[in-house]
């Protein structure tokens, strides 16, 4: 028979004070809330634990793992194996044996339970295409963590045509997280899509309160991760969600290059014999179809192959300038880019614009002669820069996509700060940083970055 100890004080008390008083009788019943002395069990001696929670919210008695729990054994150790499911039927148009995951439990390994292994992963990534590049290594890392996952990604529009340069990634459907009064049919739609897919995890790195949380409790995922917010607007969000991290500020996108850091720590934390797995490089890849339209753009603009130097970053209101949410001064006015040009004596330089309607302007100052390819997406853009001698950009994806595929790079930042957040370790990524002296990009020294181009031909001599 339980007795009060099992119970909240207030309850305990409650009850008590609320239990009508009977007259006493010759005979004494056992009370269910007051039980004689020996039906009361031995008191136990008092544990402490000091084992870290998962998550307080979700279970205020959990004191975590077990200290003397014994592992080891053949059903609890190492990384996940593959999907021992068959492979899809190529003559059926129904697959083979292809089912949601709670209609063939029998296929399932028992790791699976007992590890949190995770067969299937939905992502969802709040910003532009500059945050959802810097997602990449996140997600490599889950690919090496969790052999065999299939991953899929939730992100808004302009976010999506990132997703064309990963191969890790399965589906890519459009859902803006940013929007704060979405439709409610699109909502529903989403939400309906989401839980038919039978995910063991979800992360989010929307800045989540209460109803951003909802959105992914609904999902139904067993394992809900995602950034709450640093004030009172996440509150209730940890009753709803099995791990959080408290982000630095309103923006993730200040912390530059690392700014997934605190998901990256935990995602490749150590499990039993199992290693901390270490975050990949930033790696993108690129379509042969994709290289060949490409090709055709800067032949025809009159550029070579590997004889021409990438310019990307001018002024410009479109949406298509691929700048990161952190750093918004980081455009430059085509009369700056016309006298950093002049100092390119070996290669011929690309001006790259993000709408049509910026050609004229380009054709005005630069001259007539001006080699101009309009692109808009990021896989033409690395298709570009992978043919290149190198980049000349202010901090947009161009410089990442540089990097990404090994190509010298000079990169124009407003200060030294911006510069040291958005390219850690810049010589090893054979990246040149020019910062400006007054902290307004505007005002960047031309002749420092004439002087850096010689950073191009030692790179070609070395190469």
């Amino acid at each position: 028979m339980a007795t009060t100890s099992l119970l909240p004080k207030s309850t305990s008390s409650w009850l008590s004070n609320s239990l009508p008083s009977f007259p006493s009788t010759n005979f004494t019943k056992p009370s269910l809330f007051n039980p004689p002395d020996h039906f009361l069990p031995a008191k136990r001696p008092t544990i402490h634990t000091h084992a870290k929670k998962k998550n307080p919210w979700l279970d205020l008695f959990d004191d975590g793992e077990d200290p003397d729990m014994q592992y080891g054994s053949l059903f609890a150790d190492g990384k996940q194996e593959e999907d021992p499911r068959p492979p899809d039927n190529p003559d059926n148009p129904y697959g083979f044996l292809k089912f949601p995951m709670g209609f063939n439990p029998e296929l399932a390994s028992l790791p699976l339970k007992i590890r949190g292994d995770v067969r299937r992963c939905c992502c969802v990534i709040s910003g532009g295409v500059y945050e959802n590049l810097l997602f990449f290594p996140a997600i490599q890392l889950l690919k090496d963590r969790y052999p065999g996952v299939q991953i899929d990604v939730l992100a808004s529009a302009r976010g999506k045509q990132t997703y064309e340069m990963n191969k890790n990634v399965r589906w890519a459907d459009v859902y803006d997280p940013d929007d704060d009064w979405p439709d409610p049919a699109e909502y529903t739609d989403m939400l309906g899509l989401l839980k038919s897919r039978y995910y063991d995890m979800i992360l989010s790195t929307k800045l989540a309160g209460l109803g951003h949380a909802a959105f992914l409790f609904m999902t139904t995922a067993r394992d809900r991760v995602s950034y709450i917010y640093p004030n009172v607007n996440a509150a209730g969000a940890g009753l709803l969600l099995s791990e959080t991290f408290t982000a630095e500020s309103m923006n993730l996108s200040d912390l530059g290059y690392n700014m997934y850091q605190q998901m990256v720590d935990w995602l490749g934390r150590p499990f039993r014999s199992v290693p901390r797995q270490p975050l990949p490089p930033l790696r993108v890849s690129i379509s042969r179809r994709l290289k060949e339209f490409v090709a055709e753009k800067y032949t025809s603009a009159g550029a070579e192959k590997g004889k021409y130097i990438v310019i990307h970053g001018i002024e410009s209101d479109s949406k298509a300038s691929m700048q990161s949410r952190g750093d918004t001064d980081s455009l430059l006015p085509i009369q700056v880019w016309a006298e950093i040009a002049e100092g390119l004596r070996e290669f011929k330089p690309v001006f790259v614009i993000p709408h049509e309607k910026e050609r004229e302007n380009v054709e005005d100052v630069v001259g007539d002669d001006a080699s101009i390819v309009f692109i808009t997406t990021p896989g033409q853009l690395a298709a570009l820069i992978n043919d290149s001698a190198g980049v000349i950009a202010t901090n947009t994806v161009a410089i990442q996509l540089a990097n990404a595929r090994e190509k010298p790079c000079i990169a124009l930042f407003s200060s030294e700060l911006k510069g040291r957040l958005y390219v850690p370790n810049a010589e090893e990524k054979k990246c040149s940083i020019v910062p400006s002296r007054t902290g307004k990009l505007v005002d960047i020294d031309v002749e420092v970055v004439k002087n850096a181009m010689q950073f191009f031909n030692v790179s070609l001599a070395l190469a």
